[in-house]
């Protein structure tokens, strides 16, 4: 069977990603990935991440820069942040991206490593479910300097400093106020970011297709403030009212310290990010089986 992708980028986990103590060393588990897209007629490059001396051999080792030119598809081997780093990096040069799960919980690197060849054969000859989830651009102002740039896949988190109590933020949805919230945070998540931290903060799950954000705070002073879901035509803007120490964080991957009258600004970005899925893939699939649904039932 040939595959339609000539040249695929392997993509390791980054520094720090969280992976599965248990199996194979990734250094194997990359080489026996490679060798398996070779037998499929694929051109093989290495992120450079991925370049572990016992994997690289004859194969090119590339940078973002380099994968987004020259590659048509990204095979991402590790865990949901490895996914949300190389998703945004890849995001403005259109690359689509299969997920490898070798991390723990694989909302967005949905292949099994078990059966990774038998999933991924049908894939490569053109069989699968395209996937496009939306990004953030969130902006950290300070006055009319833009002091913090960044891009996200699943939220953008203003929180409390250690030590300090709750924050004070101004909310504002497409130039109208909503509230200004005493909280231990807030949240904005995208619908790929629902099934993350807003989820355990008590947020919606919204259906990747939902062009929206959902607002969460975290330990609202006031039990009256819900979480809200909003159009992602809107910007937001929260502004840090409260003279204590916050930080804004993005995608947990990224972070800017917040000084007294900052405000955090988000826009839905122009870049998305291409997933791919085997063929029949449903995202209530997915969500059953991460999140236990229908399990202990008759």
């Amino acid at each position: 069977m040939t595959s339609r992708f000539q040249r695929v980028a392997l993509i390791g986990r980054y520094q720090g990603a969280s992976v599965r103590p248990q199996g194979p060393a990734l250094q194997e588990t990359m080489e026996g990935i490679a060798v398996f897209l070779e037998s499929q007629g694929c051109e093989v490059a290495l992120g450079q991440s991925a370049s572990d001396p016992q994997v690289c051999g004859h194969r090119p080792v590339l940078t973002v820069e380099e994968i987004g030119r020259h590659c048509d598809l990204g095979l991402v081997v590790g865990g949901d942040g490895t996914m949300l780093g190389i998703g945004r990096q890849l995001a403005c040069h259109g690359v689509p991206l299969i997920g490898i799960n070798h991390g723990r919980l694989g909302f967005i690197t949905d292949i099994p490593l078990e059966n990774y060849q038998a999933t991924l054969t049908p894939m490569l000859a053109g069989a699968y479910e395209e996937d496009r989830r939306s990004l953030m651009r969130a902006q950290v102002m300070r006055g009319d300097e833009c002091v913090f740039d960044a891009l996200a896949m699943n939220d953008v988190v203003v929180n409390r400093g250690a030590t300090s109590g709750m924050v004070e933020l101004r909310v504002s949805v497409g130039g109208h106020l909503i509230a200004n919230q005493r909280a231990d945070g807030l949240i904005i998540a995208s619908p790929t970011g629902s099934t993350a931290y807003a989820l355990s903060a008590g947020g919606p799950l919204l259906h990747p297709s939902i062009p929206g954000w959902v607002l969460v705070p975290i330990a609202p002073h006031t039990l009256s403030n819900r979480p809200v879901v909003l159009a992602d035509t809107d910007e937001i803007s929260i502004e840090l009212v409260s003279d204590r120490e916050a930080s804004a964080n993005f995608d947990m991957q990224s972070l800017a310290s917040l000084a007294h009258g900052d405000r955090i600004v988000v826009r839905r970005s122009e870049f998305e990010v291409r997933f791919l899925h085997p063929a029949g893939w449903s995202y209530f699939d997915t969500l059953r089986k991460k999140l236990h649904w229908n399990e202990g039932g008759s």
